[in-house]
């Protein structure tokens, strides 16, 4: 009964267009008066409990250093490196667009954030080199997804922070290769959209030009390579390792690369805070309503729910990912982390089910959540930036996320393609 208050209440008040934030508040309180449990300060209290926790600071970190690389310069020259890589293949700003999602993804670990900087840097390109707008958006919005997989993901930091018992590192670990082979899967879309609607564009460079891309990219590149390699090897933390980004993003845009001013950095970073607050808000706020979804005993009715399937794993997955991908459609990612780890990973502990593996499946899901209509915030983002018909985005679109829940459910059936590598990175 009480799972059907929360969700009915959920969907309920996230149809009248009210805040997530606050719409988790009103959960928490709706639960609160269910359960007769009625105490004003248990709700504010829960809040600060939520964001008073230490693998959190990475978030504000990870999300300053995005925004210094993004105004620092960096994004220009990532681009510039993928169409190094790539870019003499015919239709190569469209391969170069899915390379620079990958890149630029072990850069800002945010999918917002990556859509927002490759958006106004490459959507303009494209549209001189006639690519369709929506098919130009659409590259764009399907390689933001990247961004919660591949390391340093602030998605699998909220993801250990909730789920106490899981190691951070391990999370950045098993998302690395699988990051990389949907990057690839992407690509195999492209290859068909670029002979359907006939675009020819190529990139070739001198051999100067190579040098000097491959010399300015160079710092960029190093970042997330000295980042895992720290967080690998125990030379920091990741929250450590979020500090360590902000520094390096600061030393290398404003010293190296001369391209971020004072004042410049003074905007980031009031920018930084700004989205940092925003999503400390909501992690403040979905610890309160998970704090009383806990005490209406909630994670067990939704075992009991399961339960007929604990002893057959891959269904129980089949089911429980179908469960995310349609409450991926309607809420946006940060919250659905908050509110449903709790509630699932008990339940694929006692199914024997590799946490890792279930953490990989379950942020890969819900980001294909936010490219998908009527509330995927990736394409709010793109056809801001690019002035794009939302319906005309949506229909380009759906070639490549027919190819990422194909890669989730590659994933899923076979758990060795993730498990085999993280294992292999930790050394174990």
């Amino acid at each position: 009964m009480e799972l059907f208050i929360f969700l009915g209440s959920l969907f309920a008040f996230l149809a009248i267009g009210i805040p997530v934030s606050l719409v988790l508040v009103l959960c928490a309180i709706v639960l609160m008066w269910h359960s007769g449990f009625w105490d004003a300060m248990t709700i504010p209290g829960s809040i600060l409990d939520g964001v008073n926790n230490y693998p959190l600071l990475a978030i504000p970190f990870f999300v300053f250093a995005g925004e210094i690389m993004a105004a620092g310069g960096l994004s220009r020259r990532v681009v510039l490196l993928a169409q190094l890589l790539i870019g003499r293949i015919r239709g190569g700003l469209g391969y170069a667009a899915i390379v620079s999602s990958v890149l630029f993804a072990g850069l800002m670990g945010s999918s917002v954030g990556e859509a927002a900087a490759l958006g106004g840097l490459l959507l303009p390109m494209m549209k001189v080199q006639g690519y369709n707008p929506g098919r130009a958006g659409a590259v764009i919005a399907s390689g933001a997804i990247l961004g919660p997989i591949i390391p340093p993901s602030t998605n699998f930091i909220l993801l250990g922070a909730t789920i106490s018992s899981l190691s951070i590192t391990k999370l950045f670990m098993i998302g690395l290769f699988p990051g990389i082979f949907i990057g690839l899967a992407l690509m195999v879309v492209w290859f068909f959209i670029v002979r359907q609607d006939g675009y020819h564009d190529t990139k070739t460079f001198t051999f100067k030009e190579s040098m000097q891309i491959l010399a300015d990219a160079m710092p960029a590149f190093l970042m997330p390579v000295l980042l895992l390699g720290g967080i690998r090897f125990g030379f920091f933390t990741p929250t450590e390792g979020g500090a360590f980004a902000a520094i390096y993003a600061i030393v290398i845009c404003m010293l190296y690369y001369r391209e971020l001013s004072l004042r410049e950095l003074l905007r980031v970073s009031a920018r930084a805070a700004s989205t940092t607050a925003v999503v400390m808000l909501i992690v403040g706020t979905a610890t309160a309503v998970g704090y009383f979804i806990t005490i209406a005993s909630i994670p067990d009715q939704m075992t009991q729910l399961f339960r007929p399937l604990i002893d057959k794993p891959i269904l129980l997955l089949i089911c429980i990912n179908i469960f995310l991908f349609l409450i991926g459609m309607v809420m946006d990612l940060t919250p659905n982390i908050l509110i449903f780890a709790p509630v699932f990973f008990p339940l694929i502990q006692e199914a024997g089910i590799d946490p890792y593996y279930f953490g990989l499946l379950f942020i890969l899901n819900l980001g294909i959540g936010v490219i998908t209509p009527p509330v995927g915030t990736i394409l709010y983002v793109v056809c801001g930036i690019g002035d794009i018909k939302i319906a005309e985005l949506i229909k380009k679109l759906i070639p490549f996320i027919l190819m990422e829940i194909f890669m989730l459910f590659v994933l899923l059936l076979f758990p060795k393609i993730s498990i085999v590598p993280m294992n292999w990175l930790m050394g174990e």
